[in-house]
Order: structure tokens, then sequence, then C-alpha cells
């Protein structure tokens, strides 16, 4: 698992760990590499932006390929492009599956993509071929990669109705937040965000990392335990939850 990881504009975060920020609206996709598999965390918000990071990961591990996908949330800057990666296995929270899978919502998703600056038509190409999770987790699901176990966990609502943090463990342990925690700006709550749940998915959050874990948010730098609790406690605050 020796990988110039930097040579590619990513950033190691341990042994076979890494992640890259992507241009644009800043999200973090994730990278975890085992013997037998290896998984992407989030797949950046267009199919040109998809072949990129396929393109570029096949580079970067001698051309393996990735075989697993876990979607931190259905929101179009880290789903829309799942579908450049052929025959990889999909998680998602339960009911992101219903939700990437329906029409109503997948017109929805490609309006907030093209709201947010993303050309209508690659917005509209990567919706007609949009991958709903196969595989949904509704509490925690373990992942065997080979020589390396990883933690897909549910710990929303949150930010989303559907939020999904994998855990990596090892030294340090790693956890990839999705956007439960934002770095590079104040954490945004949508029409889809549930506020009243966001302070203790936090909370589970917290529990599952522990207090020497990296915390890799959706957006921005590295952070650790004491920004996640601060964060958690300006949510609360900002929505009135005890």
């Amino acid at each position: 698992m020796d990988v110039d990881w930097e040579a590619y504009g990513w950033e190691r975060l341990a042994d076979g760990v890494g992640r890259r920020r992507l241009p644009g609206w800043d999200a973090t996709v994730g990278l975890v590499l085992g013997k037998r598999a290896v998984l992407l965390y989030d797949t950046g918000s267009s199919l040109a932006e998809g072949a990129e990071l396929r393109t570029q990961i096949a580079e970067l591990t001698n051309d393996r390929r990735v075989t697993h996908i876990a979607l931190s949330h259905p929101h179009f800057d880290h789903v829309l492009g799942t579908a450049a990666f052929s025959g990889a296995e999909v998680f998602g929270a339960v009911g992101s599956d219903a939700l990437l899978g329906g029409a109503r919502a997948q017109e929805a998703l490609r309006g907030d993509a093209v709201r947010h600056g993303l050309d209508p038509a690659a917005a509209a190409e990567a919706v007609d071929v949009l991958v709903a999770p196969r595989h949904v987790v509704s509490g925690e699901w373990t992942l065997d990669l080979g020589g390396r176990q990883v933690l897909l966990a549910n710990v929303g609502p949150g930010h989303t109705g559907h939020d999904l943090v994998l855990l990596v463990p090892g030294g340090p342990e790693v956890v990839f937040c999705g956007d439960l925690v934002e770095e590079s700006g104040e954490p945004q709550a949508g029409p889809d965000a549930i506020p009243s749940r966001w302070p203790d998915a936090l909370d589970r959050l917290l529990r599952l990392g522990g207090e020497e874990a990296v915390y890799v948010p959706g957006h921005g730098a590295l952070v650790d335990a004491t920004f996640v609790r601060a964060q958690r406690d300006e949510l609360a605050h900002r929505f009135h939850v005890a």
C-alpha cells in the first residue's frame, strides 16, 4: 500500500488511506485500499469528475479499480460521478436508494446542481445514469477489503435524512464524516436537513471515532474531536436543540 498520494494531488491520512479535495465545491472524496478491494467514499459532482477520479486512482494504484463505493449523502456534489465506476458495489444510508432512484428526486438533484453552477448538460447527463445504492445501511456494516476492515455507520439523520460515515481503524483512526461536519464554512442546512437531530448525529460520530481520531469533513481541512464537539454545540445553539 505504499502509494505516493501527494504526487496525484491527494492527501495521505494513514497507510492505504487518502483523500482529495475536489475543485469547485471543495467536496472531499476518500480512498481506502485493501489487499482485495478498493473503497471510494463519494464520487464527485459530475461524470467527468468521476471519470477523472477513476483514471487517477488507477494511476496511483497500478491499475486497480474501485470495487466499493460509499455515498455519504444524496447531494449532487457527492454522488453524480458514481456511474463512472462500472461494476462497483454501491452503499448508502437506508432510504437513499429510493431517493436516488426516484424521478422526482432526480429532477430535484439536477436542478440543485445547475443552481449551484454545474453545466446544465453535465447535470442532465449525470442524472440520466444516476446510480442508486444497491446496499443500504440502517445501523452499521463492516466491509472486509482484504487485510483491512472498515465500518460504514448510519449516524444520521442530520445534514440530510441519509447520512453515512466511514470509519477506518488504524493509527490513527480516520473518520470520513460527509457534510455532517464542515470546516471551510458554516454547516449547510438545506430543505432536507433535520436540524433537531443533527447534534445527536455528531454525538454518535464522536462515540464512533473517539478523541484521537482524524475527522475528515465533507468540505475543508482535517479536524479533531474538539472541533467536531464545538460544531455540535454551535448547531445545537443555532437550531435551539437542548
